[in-house]
């Protein structure tokens, strides 16, 4: 193996995301695997900061300087830690990447896609997750998890737009099928673990 193996998990908000990523890189340590997780934006001192701002419901950000927060946050991640680590042969587990940001600031805000992914690319060095799950739920079912829970910057954004968000992470995974593996997440914690642990089995080639 000439590096290390780097999984993503995507979704909009309120998909289970989060939950899957925790029980992935807990599932992965179990087997025996040497793996680091971070989570996005974040990660890393600087990215952590850069997180703060982009959540924070005082700040009024342009679409603009909002993707270039998110950028930033990402070259820091992944040029100080994610790439190092890879070359160490470990198993990277990230909540959240780069297709986040195409779906969110290219779909969701109305960005060019092509200028958002070729930023993108600048800002990582072009790294590519080799595996990316992406947990899928109805719009409907996500607005319901995530009604008493106190929005940040980002969650206020409106209907439309994570109508638009969910429709471009559908779309990346329709043009991605060899790398994006979509699960339903709409059937509760243990379905939807049932079926990332089966994505991530299969990949890893695990018994």
């Amino acid at each position: 193996m000439k590096r290390g193996i780097f999984i993503t998990l995507e979704g909009i908000d309120a998909s289970g995301k989060t939950t899957q990523f925790k029980r992935l890189v807990n599932y992965l340590k179990r087997r025996g695997y040497d793996v680091v997780s971070f989570r996005e934006p974040g990660g890393e001192d600087v990215s952590e900061r850069i997180r703060k701002i982009l959540l924070d419901n005082r700040f009024a950000l342009t679409r603009e300087a909002e993707l270039f927060l998110y950028l930033a946050s990402r070259s820091q991640l992944v040029l100080n830690r994610i790439i190092p680590f890879l070359k160490d042969k470990k198993i990277i587990v990230c909540d959240r990447f780069s297709d986040s940001t195409l779906a969110y600031q290219g779909y969701g805000r109305g960005l060019s896609l092509k200028l958002v992914k070729k930023l993108n690319d600048f800002a990582t060095n072009r790294l590519v997750p080799d595996l990316t799950i992406l947990i899928d739920v109805p719009l409907k079912e996500s607005l319901k998890r995530a009604k008493d829970k106190k929005k940040d910057r980002l969650e206020r954004s409106g209907i439309s737009f994570y109508q638009r968000v969910r429709g471009g992470f559908l779309e990346i995974a329709r043009k991605e099928k060899t790398r994006v593996k979509m699960v339903d997440g709409i059937g509760g914690v243990e379905k939807t673990w049932d079926k990332v642990k089966a994505v991530v089995d299969e990949f890893l080639q695990i018994d």
